[in-house]
């Protein structure tokens, strides 16, 4: 049992594939929706948006520390050749960074819910706009570890087990 534990697959993976990518899904789509509701809301004056709003920014809080652990874990186990290093620290600083921005963003959206649940301002959907652009970013990035360098593919696993990726 122990050898199946500490044995990794053809992913390079001690597991069937990679979970960082599952979780990290969870993670955008609530950023997504609930900067989505919150406008909406703003937009219409239907502040039952907000409330869906705030509890998917609060989910996403949570998932995306759950999310690190994962990419860090794979990260590590990924090998990464030269060419993909420089984007895989990108993405591993901004994901880091994302787990403050949005742990900071629902701090902010728990007061303001505190103060009036029937209202949000301007300024937390511009801050709101920024953060789904840098989630866009990171999302560009992760696709790019993924789809260009095959981080975790078996036909790259392979090469840098044969030697043939830097």
């Amino acid at each position: 049992m122990l050898d199946y534990l500490t044995s990794l697959n053809d992913h390079n993976l001690p597991y069937p594939d990679t979970l960082h990518p599952i979780v990290v899904h969870f993670v955008i789509a609530m950023v997504l929706f609930a900067f989505a509701c919150d406008a909406i809301g703003f937009f219409t004056g239907k502040a039952r948006f907000y409330e869906v709003g705030w509890w998917n920014l609060f989910v996403a809080t949570i998932a995306i520390f759950v999310a690190i652990i994962f990419g860090q874990f794979e990260a590590g186990l990924a090998k990464p050749y030269e060419v993909a290093k420089s984007v895989l620290n990108l993405h591993t600083l901004i994901g880091w960074s994302l787990s403050g921005i949005i742990a900071a963003m629902t701090a902010w959206r728990y007061v303001l819910r505190a103060r009036n649940p029937q209202k949000i301002p301007v300024h937390y959907l511009g801050a709101g706009l920024i953060l789904v652009l840098i989630v866009g970013m990171q999302v560009y990035l992760g696709d790019e570890l993924v789809w260009v360098y095959g981080l975790h593919t078996v036909p790259v696993v392979e090469a840098v087990k044969d030697g043939m990726l830097p």
